[in-house]
């Protein structure tokens, strides 16, 4: 039995329908007020609860042998809740002897980001989860492909697409179906055990590139408007007048506008060796999901 958390998130309806393709028994932990219906459509067992409560999961740790933590946070306090969720997962785990535990991160977690909560508590999960003696795996993704429909349906309407921020950051964003492929797999595959691997797509992108990408599929030309990030730091030093705990949520995302995430071509070899897996580029991705 495998226990998904974040089941009905991004990543983890992805992991959870690969699952159930492969016929696989999975458990999908989810919030009442979430949308689960196709979880359960699919035959996974659905899990009602909230991770905020320690009897909870440790109801739905009950006979699993594998754990894909895929759960996020708004930001702000609630990485605090983020955090010790997943060390209840750990401990948790630990205590019904899961064989492999694998934890979605975020690339960059090691790096001191002081202004993000979620990349402390990111951190702080993967120390915590090191010294568990559990089997484990760490992703670190780069940028989710997914995270990026939303941006080109508007370039597909419009053509605008908004940068903030130095336009030639670079990133190396991930196809979000490779991610799940990649989180099932490491369970099995021996190349991923007790690893922390970054992430991303087959191709290092500046910033600048990605309308660029959006033009070809959409065939028009991109408005490409860049506001200068003093903007956004003004913005948020306002909000911080009137709600101190909104100011600190965009901490996350001023992380994310000022620097680069990607990773090496090396680091994308060896991803694709381990798991037997081509990536797949942001182009091809928003192809299969948009292009008509």
């Amino acid at each position: 039995m495998f226990l998904v958390t974040g089941a009905t998130g991004q990543i983890g309806r992805r992991v959870v329908r690969l699952l159930r393709e492969r016929d696989m028994p999975v458990r999908a932990f989810v919030r009442l007020n979430s949308r689960y219906g196709e979880l359960e459509q699919r035959g996974a067992e659905v899990f009602i609860g909230d991770l905020r409560e320690d009897k909870d999961i440790q109801k739905a740790c009950q006979g699993v042998r594998y754990v894909i933590s895929a759960h996020s946070s708004d930001g702000g306090s609630e990485e605090a809740l983020h955090y010790r969720a997943n060390v209840e997962l750990i401990d948790q785990a630990k205590k019904n002897g899961v064989e492999h535990f694998v934890f979605i991160s975020v690339l960059g977690a090691g790096r001191g980001y002081e202004d993000s909560a979620t990349f402390k508590a990111k951190r702080e999960v993967e120390k915590y989860l090191t010294s568990s003696d559990l089997n484990y795996t760490i992703l670190r993704p780069a940028g989710l492909s997914s995270n990026l429909l939303p941006l080109a349906e508007r370039f597909r309407d419009t053509g605008i697409y908004l940068i903030i921020g130095d336009s030639k950051n670079r990133t190396s964003i991930v196809s979000t179906d490779d991610l799940a492929q990649i989180a099932v797999d490491s369970t099995s595959v021996e190349g991923a055990k007790n690893q922390t691997l970054p992430v991303g797509g087959p191709h290092i992108l500046k910033r600048e590139d990605i309308p660029g990408i959006f033009s070809r599929i959409f065939n028009q030309d991109p408005i490409i408007i860049n506001l200068p990030l003093l903007l956004f730091d003004g913005f948020r030093s306002g909000l911080g007048l009137v709600d101190s705990e909104a100011q600190r949520s965009f901490g996350t995302l001023r992380v994310l506008l000022a620097n680069e995430f990607f990773c090496t071509s090396d680091e994308i070899s060896r991803l694709e060796s381990i798991y037997n897996l081509k990536m797949e580029s942001l182009e091809s991705f928003v192809q299969r999901y948009l292009a008509s």
